[in-house]
């Protein structure tokens, strides 16, 4: 990614606070179109606004997207939240989540050799999923790498079923229960996500796992 994205050593160079990276797998796939979609990209309006408000979690935070319908796309390479700009997703194609679950777990390996270049502490880092459907690929290997990272603490896997989504996929890819979005509350729960990020930079790197979150309440039932 560093090759890609050469200008991102200089962004890692210029900040030496330690990073709390997080991958949004997004599912974009027709299914979304309409309202899903629309208030997804408020709600990412809303995460964005919300860890920029916390000018600690400004520098620490990264954020990458990777968005799945019909194919899986670099949306957003890892950016820190202050020059991160949500980007205006659209809805098309079918499901290739598992494609898009290997995507993400690479990109955490390669960002983080990248902090480790660079001599940055980083914290564990997360991968949340969002979709509204089935994989319409083969995501059996996908999820054994999720097991793979939960069970080496490479990083933390969330995953949220909107309406539709197949929970029981879910619950067969992610270590954790899925959770279900009631609704489309999607500005409440990236405002969740980026509340339990800021949580997380406030602590030391290696020490996140005594991180006490907020419960989902009213955004997510089990």
């Amino acid at each position: 990614m560093a090759e890609q994205f050469p200008f991102m050593d200089l962004e890692l160079a210029s900040n030496p606070e330690p990073r709390c990276p997080c991958v949004l797998l997004l599912d974009v796939s027709t299914s979304m179109d309409g309202q899903p979609i629309a208030q997804l990209n408020l709600g990412l309006r809303a995460y964005q606004q919300d860890l920029v408000a916390d000018s600690l979690a400004a520098q620490r935070v990264e954020v990458a997207i990777v968005t799945f319908g019909g194919r899986v796309e670099v949306a957003q390479p890892f950016v820190g939240a202050a020059a991160f700009v949500p980007p205006i997703l659209r809805a098309d194609g079918d499901t290739p989540m598992g494609a898009a679950i290997r995507h993400g777990v690479e990109l955490v390996a390669q960002r983080k050799a990248s902090y480790k270049q660079s001599g940055l502490h980083y914290f564990r880092p997360w991968i949340f999923l969002i979709t509204d459907g089935a994989p319409t690929d083969v995501w059996q290997p996908a999820a054994q790498l999720v097991r793979e990272g939960e069970a080496g603490k490479a990083f933390a896997f969330f995953a949220v079923g909107v309406e539709g989504a197949n929970m029981d996929v879910l619950a067969q890819i992610a270590v954790r229960p899925p959770l279900a979005l009631k609704g489309l509350s999607f500005r409440e729960m990236f405002v969740w996500l980026s509340q339990s990020q800021r949580t997380v930079s406030q602590s030391k790197p290696g020490e996140e796992e005594r991180v006490q979150f907020q419960s989902p309440g009213g955004w997510a039932s089990l």
